[in-house]
């Protein structure tokens, strides 16, 4: 399977109906972009049970600040509509594999324990108090 373009408006849809989705974040003027564009399409033809997505950040730029897009390229791969792995820079293609290698062999049930643990847990520390009561 090719890359794709995605936006905020199919954004959502893709990755709810997608198992796993890399997202490329990427700008025409951006050269490491460009450099990297060929080992990502390189991997979608390669794993043709993933969506590989891009998202011109340019074009896209209110789904770019949604994820606080500071530097491109960045690469974000979810799985179960969950954010595993984000982070800027361009792979080189033995990276990006043992990328995809590792979220395919995550036990999601794990991860999903994890999340709830720690989202859990978090409420309590001191310093994160959500409540309006912190606001004035």
């Amino acid at each position: 399977m090719a890359t794709i373009d995605i936006t905020k408006e199919t954004f959502e849809d893709t990755i709810q109906k997608n198992d796993t989705v890399l997202v490329d974040f990427w700008a025409e003027w951006c050269g490491p972009c460009r450099s990297f564009a060929p080992t990502y399409e390189e991997m979608s033809e390669k794993y043709p049970d993933l969506v590989f997505a891009k998202v011109d950040t340019e074009d896209q730029q209110e789904l770019a600040g949604a994820f606080n897009i500071r530097s491109i390229p960045t690469l974000m791969v979810f799985r179960d509509q969950i954010i595993l792995y984000s982070q800027p820079g361009a792979l080189p293609a033995a990276h990006l594999e043992d990328l995809i290698t590792q979220v395919n062999e995550l036990d999601m049930d794990e991860v999903r324990k994890e999340i709830e643990s720690h989202e859990a847990s978090g409420h309590d520390h001191e310093g994160h108090d959500h409540s309006e009561s912190n606001t004035g």
